[in-house]
């Protein structure tokens, strides 16, 4: 750095942030305020959420401002701050418990319990609106009012997984040499890896990242194209609990919103148990059902895969859209001694051979 800034570069980085600056300060639209990020594009906020790891909506929307809308860049600045705060508990917090605003079954046509769409767009025409809906005032609080018509039953329904235990359909993968998550912010994860460090890092992954790698490995141990069936996918409030140092009891601190999915796969490998289904699992923080979904499918697949491909490699150490981003945008600063080092090799070369 002191090479760059002797040769000017340290007055150029400033006078780069000071444009930033000057260019929302002269915008010609009002500045977009953080309230207004929260109320209008929830979805971005909470994938900004999910990827830095922290439930501060607040915090996010600011990031958002601050990083000019990029998600990634947010995310940053989620993780930033994350490393500056103490770790002054660890929290638990049980997925049973989950208060539900949406709940779809798309494996069975009448689950136990309700199917509650909530906030979704999956049913509407995907046709670009210059303005407000016409019926737009129509559908004002109904959203509200279905909320407030759920009883506590519909709130916290019964699994469908637990349906398919009680049939002995599915395969059992509950262990015991697993019991608490793997926490990915203090400890590297590599394979093979406890699939609680899995889960953990594919949370924080990025979105699109997630989606890709999914959409590249859902072919089975046969090679044969594996459609999965969703079993159950949520989105609502989640209890978040700690241990009082007193009296060891349980005390909610706070809710965090949260999506979750169970993915049901079909077995029918060699090795496999064909008599039975199994199931993956995702979570993330905010609604990100395309990420939960994407968890949840990935989390079989490693499963099956067992080691035999690069699979689990590439979730845990190509997945994270901070690394990824930073291995990339590091290419933009100075390389010419490299370049340089480069050059003259070939120079050397063609003076060895001969060459013009």
């Amino acid at each position: 750095m002191g090479y760059v800034a002797a040769r000017g570069g340290l007055r150029a980085i400033r006078a780069a942030e000071r444009l930033i600056r000057r260019r929302s300060r002269e915008a010609a639209a009002a500045e977009v305020t953080d309230e207004q990020f929260m109320a209008h594009l929830e979805p971005l906020v909470d994938r900004v959420i999910a990827e830095g790891g922290v439930w501060a909506p607040d915090l996010a929307a600011a990031a958002l401002r601050q990083g000019r809308g990029d998600p990634i860049e947010a995310a940053h600045l989620m993780r930033s701050y994350r490393s500056t705060l103490p770790v002054v508990a660890r929290a638990r917090a049980d997925a049973d418990e989950l208060e539900v605003l949406r709940r779809i079954v798309p494996a069975y046509r009448n689950p136990p319990g309700p199917q509650l769409l909530g906030l979704t767009a999956d049913y509407t025409g995907r046709i670009l609106q210059s303005g407000a809906a016409p019926d737009e005032m129509s559908l004002a609080g109904d959203d509200e009012a279905v909320t407030a018509a759920a009883d506590e039953q519909h709130r916290r329904p019964t699994r469908l997984l637990e349906v398919l235990r009680a049939l002995d359909l599915v395969v059992d993968r509950r262990r015991d040499d697993d019991p608490d998550p793997v926490d990915v912010t203090a400890e590297a994860v590599r394979p093979p890896a406890a699939r609680s460090g899995r889960l953990s890092v594919m949370a924080r992954a990025e979105t699109g990242a997630l989606v890709n790698l999914w959409y590249r490995n859902i072919l089975g141990p046969d090679g044969y194209l594996h459609e999965i069936t969703l079993g159950e996918v949520r989105h609502g409030r989640l209890p978040v609990r700690l241990v009082h140092p007193r009296t060891g009891g349980a005390v909610t601190v706070g809710r965090v919103r949260v999506t979750e999915v169970e993915a049901i796969e079909d077995l029918d490998g060699i090795d496999e148990d064909r008599g039975r289904l199994d199931v993956g699992y995702g979570m993330c923080f905010g609604h990100n059902e395309k990420k939960a979904i994407a968890m949840a499918n990935l989390d079989i697949a490693c499963h099956r895969d067992g080691g035999r491909s690069s699979l689990e490699q590439s979730i845990l150490l190509t997945s994270d859209g901070l690394e990824a981003t930073g291995f990339l945008e590091h290419l933009k600063l100075p390389h010419y001694v490299t370049f340089r080092s480069i050059v003259e090799r070939k120079t050397a070369v063609r003076d060895a051979v001969g060459r013009p």
